[in-house]
């Protein structure tokens, strides 16, 4: 019964869903050519609380506890584990304060109406995961550009998302990039829960009634470890707090 009903509230999200991305590509375009980044910035920002709008369609809900203080003077390099496209929105929207950056396939980088705009023009990296040379030349530029400017990069290492919840061996390649292009950065590990369960059926349906549940850990400062002890306190704090379901 609950798969049968995803199926009609699935339609009606995808369409509720291509009108936003529409709606708010012209709308990027505008505020990024006639006032710039901040009014850009803005537009993503409202872009991704109507997304998490839509994903209330299907009955997802989210809780994004974050009870930290994180300083919006410093750059962030905010890590997580992934579990679905549907991770970004609530990162981006309730993290605003920092200006996160996201690391992305280059292949998301064109034909989707404002996501691809924002990734191509909102200061993120595009990398190619066939060409390593070329993935961490534009992790390089991305880091040196948050320290710099006193913005945010998110990172997933696990490269791929989980399908089931339980997290994939970290990736740290990227990460260890970031930490040395970011000497003043703080860390933020976040774990996702419950996200793979929008997509527990495939695409079609999607699956509804999600309660999307984000834990940001205490921030800590790359600075005061060494890159070693930054990459197995990020994993342990990010994995230590993903609920373990049964496969």
């Amino acid at each position: 019964m609950r798969k049968l009903l995803a199926y009609p509230l699935t339609i009606l999200y995808f369409i509720v869903f291509g009108i936003t991305l529409l709606i708010f590509h012209p709308i990027q375009w505008f505020c990024l050519r006639v006032f710039g980044y901040q009014a850009h910035k803005k537009s993503v920002d409202i872009l991704n609380w109507f997304l998490m709008r839509c994903l209330n369609i299907l009955g997802t809900r989210f809780t994004f506890n974050n009870p930290h203080q994180i300083p919006t003077d410093s750059p962030c390099i905010i890590v997580s584990n992934h579990q679905s496209m549907y991770d970004i929105p609530p990162i981006i929207w309730y993290m605003r304060k920092h200006h996160g950056k996201f690391i992305s396939k280059k292949e998301l980088g064109s034909g989707i109406p404002s996501i691809s705009f924002n990734l191509k023009y909102g200061g993120g990296a595009l990398i190619d995961r066939k060409n390593p040379e070329q993935a961490i030349s534009a992790i390089r530029k991305l880091g040196k550009y948050a320290e710099e400017n006193t913005r945010s990069v998110v990172i997933f290492p696990e490269g791929t998302r989980s399908r089931d919840g339980h997290p994939k061996k970290f990736k740290t390649a990227g990460l260890k990039v970031l930490i040395e292009e970011m000497p003043s950065a703080l860390i933020v590990p976040i774990s996702i829960n419950n996200s793979w369960k929008t997509l527990q059926y495939g695409k079609f349906p999607m699956g509804i009634g999600a309660h999307i549940k984000y834990q940001v850990h205490e921030p800590f400062a790359v600075k005061d470890l060494t890159v070693g002890e930054v990459l197995q306190k990020v994993e342990s704090d990010i994995v230590g707090g993903i609920v373990k379901t049964p496969l």
